[in-house]
This record gives structure tokens, C-alpha cells and sequence, in this order.
């Protein structure tokens, strides 16, 4: 055997998986718009130029982006337990929001889970659907006061606030709306600083401040919360245990309460907004939904009737489609891993791009279109295979608020869509910032018409 040969048949390791040059890296995640992450673009190319397997980085810093749903399946179901999810989310989100969920592995991950998953059962999110009714009725009935041009995305995120301190907490925000609003906003912001220092005036010491604010907040009510529990999800947690008796302490029901606070204001508002959007843009779509939303004859209808709306979820998933709230999902391999011939050896972040393959010709059909028929059951185009759609994850990091933020968005869009008619200029295209989460970086501005 030729030295060519044995060479031709030895494994592939990390010195034979293609390199993206630094440069390119850098130019890659910045776009030409204002400095603003642009992350679709870049993987695209990547991709497209360099294959299924990209490696970034040498030494600690290496970082490998595996492309398609086979390598989202690879991660994301995990059965092995070979990817930590908490190692990478530490780096970022660790000093701002500890043990979150989303930031725990293994046994803790499923202990926590386990704990947690009564909270999001049906007969609650009915429950949870029931009293936001009211809230948003009243909530969007002034947006069209004005008769003209409004700002979705900061109603969204007003709106969703207030559902979230009610759902969530209990209370009703009033006058401490902006200061948790400036709390959360600065939490997020920090989770992506680039200087990690608690220096006054920069970014990543108002996300402390702001994290510092919520545990004041919260703090504050968990006694009561023990002792005379009430029916918001805060409660609920506190009040939570496992069949066999498990329960979280102080500090744990304070984590998770600020984690899934944010995430479902956050992550909410994000797909609302581009709903939005794509409904102002596309008015055959908002018509057939608002059709559909008359023929249930409900201003308030169920959890489980705002579910019976096909035309609603299908235009939902193609939101979620289109704009994933997380653009890529990063884990550490604990154990090294094989992928299509290469060896990913351990210690090293591999990540995986909803935002990539949610666009792959190879399994939707003119992937730039907003199409939301193509999730009715003729086509189904998300079911031509397992992990093409991941726009909440999967495996055992599924999303465990997947089904309450789906009621949520239901909800709010039926009462618009009975309420109000909305537009956007001609030719406008709404500019977004990928990262850390989904969002229109001009506030995302349309008309509003009342119906009556």
C-alpha cells in the first residue's frame, strides 16, 4: 500500500475538516447594514463554498458548524448525552441567566424538566389562554387611535410584557412596566457583550443591574408565593414537585422564573413581530386568516379552538420558518463525535443553524417565500424529514414553553385580525437583527386600519 493511499484511508480528524479563513469568518457575521449580525447570508456561503462540516478557530477557540437536518438530528436528539448544552450558553448567557433550562445538562436537565413540565400541561394553558383574553382585547384595542402609522414591535413588546407579569407573576406591572421592560431588554443585550466586565456605563453591567432588579423584585414575593399560592405559573413553581417529591429551592424557582420570563416575552414578541410583517405584505394570507377567524364567531374562544385554526398555525410556522427566534443552536462535544466521515474530536462547540436549514432548497420549496400552505397536510413539507424544522429545538431541550407561546401568539393575532386591517408601504422590507434574537431593528413600521 502506497503513503497516498494510507493516507486516503485513515480517518478524517480536525486538520482535514475545511478551515473558513479568519477574515471570511469576520466578514461573514457582520453586515453591510449598521455593523448588525447577519448570519443567514454567511452560512449560506459557508456552506455552499466549504460543504456540511466548517471549522472555525484553532486551539480552545475552534468551533464547528455541521449543515443540515441529518447534523441537526445528530445534536439536537443526543441520546449518547455526548453534547453539553450548558458549556456553550455559559460562556454567553451564564452571568445573566444561570440556571436557566436552557443552560442545564443531564440529570439536572431532566430533574429540573421533570419538575417543571406540570406547569405546561394543557388543562393550565387552557387556563392561561382563559385570562389573557381580556388583557389583550384591551391591550391593542387603542392601537388604532391614532389612524395611521404605528410601531409594532414596541406594542408587541409592551403587550406581551403585561401578559407575562399577569400570567407569570401575578401582578399587574403599572408603573414598574418600564423599569422591567429596561430590565430585560439590558439582560438580553448583555448576554452578547462583547467586554464581559461589570464596569459602570457598559452594556454587560446594566444586564447586571437589570438581573440584580428581578431578583430584588421577585425576591420579594416568594415568601407569599410559598404560603398562599395563587394561580399564575410563579405560584406554581413554587408550589411544584415531582411524583416522587422533588421540588425546587428559593434560588431555583428565582432562576427559572426570570429565565422563562424572558424567553417568553422575548421570543414571543419576535415571532409576533414578523408575523406581522409577512401578514402586512402578503393580504390574500391575512384575509383567508381573517376569514377563518370570523368563522369561529368567538372574540375569546379556547385554548384548544384557537388550535383547530389551520390557516393561523400554518402562517405561524412559516413565521417560525423564516425567522427562527435562535438562529444557531451551539453545544460542546463532551466525547468526540463523527460526522460524515470527520471526527469531531472532544471539548470542541459544535453548533447547528435552524436559520440555515429552514432555507435549504433541498427540502422547501422556494425557501425566500412566505408560504404558509406549504405546512397543510397535502404538502407538508416539514415532514420530509425529522429536523428540517427546528425552530424550537428538539430532543430533550425541546422548547417546554413550545405550546404556551403558540397559544399566546393565537390569541393576540385572532383579535387583531377581528379588529384590524394593516398594511406596509409599498416596496418596504422590514430589516432585521439576527442575533441574539429575532427582531425588526426599525421597530416595524405599519398602518393599521379599524374594521368598525
Amino acid at each position: 500500500m502506497t503513503e497516498t493511499t494510507a493516507r486516503h484511508l485513515a480517518p478524517k480528524g480536525l486538520a482535514d475538516i475545511p478551515r473558513l479563513p479568519l477574515l471570511e469568518g469576520l466578514r461573514d457575521f457582520v453586515s453591510n447594514g449598521g455593523g448588525r449580525i447577519d448570519m443567514r447570508s454567511g452560512l449560506q456561503r459557508q456552506h455552499r463554498e466549504y460543504g456540511n462540516v466548517v471549522l472555525r478557530g484553532r486551539g480552545l477557540f475552534r468551533m464547528v458548524t455541521l449543515f443540515g437536518p441529518d447534523a441537526n438530528r445528530l445534536v439536537l436528539l443526543d441520546p449518547d448525552r455526548i453534547f453539553s448544552a450548558r458549556r456553550p450558553w455559559m460562556m454567553t448567557m451564564g452571568k445573566i441567566f444561570p440556571n436557566g433550562l436552557l443552560l442545564l445538562d443531564g440529570d439536572t436537565h431532566h430533574h429540573h424538566r421533570r419538575i417543571m413540565q406540570p406547569t405546561f400541561k394543557r388543562p393550565v394553558l387552557r387556563q392561561f389562554v382563559e385570562r389573557m383574553h381580556p388583557m389583550i382585547e384591551a391591550g391593542i384595542s387603542h392601537w388604532g387611535e391614532s389612524g395611521g402609522e404605528v410601531q409594532a414591535f414596541p406594542l408587541f413588546k409592551e403587550l406581551t410584557l403585561d401578559i407575562a407579569a399577569s400570567i407569570f407573576l401575578g401582578v399587574d406591572l403599572g408603573p414598574g412596566s418600564r423599569a422591567m421592560k429596561t430590565a430585560f431588554e439590558s439582560m438580553v443585550a448583555a448576554s452578547m457583550s462583547a467586554i464581559r466586565l461589570p464596569i459602570p456605563g457598559l452594556e454587560f453591567h446594566r444586564g447586571r443591574k437589570g438581573r440584580q432588579y428581578l431578583l430584588d423584585y421577585l425576591g420579594g414575593m416568594l415568601k407569599e408565593r410559598r404560603e398562599k399560592p395563587g394561580n399564575d405559573m410563579f405560584s406554581r413553581l413554587c408550589q411544584a414537585d415531582s411524583e416522587t417529591g422533588e421540588s425546587f429551592d428559593d434560588q431555583q424557582v428565582l432562576d427559572h422564573m426570570i429565565f422563562l420570563m424572558m424567553a417568553a416575552h422575548d421570543t414571543t414578541t419576535s415571532t409576533l413581530s414578523s408575523m406581522t410583517y409577512e401578514l402586512a405584505r402578503n393580504s390574500e394570507w391575512q384575509e383567508r386568516l381573517r376569514e377563518e377567524s370570523q368563522a369561529l364567531g368567538c372574540d375569546h374562544p379556547s385554548f384548544d379552538a384557537l388550535a383547530e385554526l389551520p390557516n393561523l398555525t400554518h402562517a405561524m410556522h412559516e413565521t417560525l420558518r423564516l425567522y427562527p427566534p435562535l438562529p444557531v443552536i451551539p453545544r460542546v462535544a463532551d466525547e468526540a463525535v463523527e460526522f460524515e466521515g470527520y471526527t469531531i474530536p472532544a471539548k470542541t462547540m459544535v453548533v447547528v443553524a435552524p436559520i440555515h436549514t429552514h432555507y435549504m432548497p433541498q427540502w422547501w420549496e422556494a425557501p425566500e417565500r412566505f408560504d404558509p400552505g406549504r405546512f397543510a397536510p397535502g404538502r407538508a413539507e416539514h415532514m420530509r424529514h425529522t429536523h428540517s424544522w427546528i425552530p424550537f429545538g428538539g430532543g430533550s431541550h425541546m422548547c417546554i414553553g413550545r405550546r404556551f407561546a403558540e397559544g399566546q401568539v393565537r390569541s393576540i393575532l385572532h383579535q387583531m385580525l377581528l379588529r384590524y386591517r394593516w398594511s406596509v408601504p409599498d416596496g418596504y422590507r422590514m430589516p432585521v437583527q439576527q442575533a441574539p434574537i429575532s427582531i425588526p431593528r426599525d421597530g416595524l413600521p405599519i398602518r393599521l386600519q379599524p374594521l368598525h
